[in-house]
């Protein structure tokens, strides 16, 4: 995402009036993210698990301000589903090369009966196209919040409180119900509730006495002490506190991006490079995690992708087409 909340991937160097803690806190973000997907089960990924990724729709939250709602829809899906649709064929059009050349069958070889999974998307996406559900859920759950923020623009009133209650219980009682997602819709609730928690967080700000209780929250959801989350599935861990300790440890990181933001180059280019590390790192792993160590594929499946990244953005138009 850009400072004002369009993109995802954000520019290859910062734009004037850019917010740069924004940049840092994407890359943690980030680099959470490809930490959990390499450590697959053990403390390591519970910790990322607790946090990852509604870390990014809080911040997407943090950035929204109220738009015209048919242009702002219209953009959301020029803008988000190009790039998903033509980093989806280029995974799989990988998947096609590489699963022969390993002895193996391409995921996707029932030719056009597989059109229609491709097309739904979400759950009926695995291995290393897992992550295609992220930007559908939080594109149209951003339109459906835009169109209602247009209606009541500030987050802390009442009727924003009101709203929450139906729509965190269809959230949680959605996951329990199915685990079918096209397009990773099944999220949608839970991630509305989080633009919003974000957007009114942005008018609260940060408040000293704040630092124990998100201290105390955060630690639960780190160390294991309350069940990790898993917003792929809507599985949200323990009804408001684990996705509470998911709140307090993001918040946290902004109120640590902030501060180090200054001193963080590194950390901000790759939140710069985050839409591109998101669609690629997955099939990266997937496909070298029973040749490398853990670290080394770490470190490949954050720094390819980005040079992929900087790369496209040298040309104008890879960059409008891809990012």
């Amino acid at each position: 995402m850009e400072h004002s909340g369009e993109n995802s991937g954000g520019a290859a160097t910062p734009s004037p009036g850019r917010l740069d803690w924004v940049d840092v806190a994407r890359g943690i973000g980030i680099i959470a993210v490809v930490v959990g997907h390499v450590w697959t089960r053990g403390p390591v990924r519970h910790a990322m698990y607790s946090f990852h990724m509604p870390l990014f729709f809080l911040l997407s939250g943090m950035l929204s301000r109220p738009q015209p709602i048919i242009p702002f829809a219209r953009r959301q899906l020029f803008s988000q589903m190009r790039p998903y649709f033509l980093f989806l064929a280029l995974v799989i059009a990988a998947d096609q090369i590489i699963e022969p050349l390993k002895g193996n069958r391409p995921i996707f070889r029932d030719w056009p009966q597989d059109i229609g999974p491709l097309l739904l998307g979400g759950s009926w996406l695995a291995g290393p196209f897992i992550i295609f559900w992220f930007v559908p859920c939080l594109m149209v759950a951003r339109i459906l919040f835009n169109a209602l923020s247009c209606r009541w623009p500030d987050p802390l009133t009442r009727r924003w409180g009101l709203a929450m209650l139906p729509i965190l219980l269809v959230a949680y009682a959605s996951g329990h119900i199915t685990r079918l997602s096209p397009l990773g819709l099944l999220t949608v609730p839970m991630a509305f509730v989080l633009l919003w928690v974000g957007a009114a967080w942005h008018r609260v700000g940060w408040r000293g006495w704040m630092m124990i209780p998100f201290l105390s929250l955060s630690v639960a959801g780190l160390s294991g002490l309350l069940p990790s989350l898993n917003m792929r599935t809507a599985d949200y861990g323990w009804p408001l506190a684990s996705m509470g300790a998911a709140i307090a440890t993001s918040f946290l990181i902004f109120k640590l991006s902030v501060t180090i933001a200054p001193h963080a180059a590194p950390l901000a280019a790759i939140g710069r490079g985050s839409l591109t590390i998101m669609y690629l790192h997955v099939p990266l792993i997937h496909y070298l995690s029973p040749y490398m160590d853990k670290l080394p594929l770490l470190a490949l499946a954050l720094s390819a992708p980005f040079a992929l990244d900087r790369l496209i953005r040298l040309s104008q138009r890879a960059t409008r087409w891809l990012l």
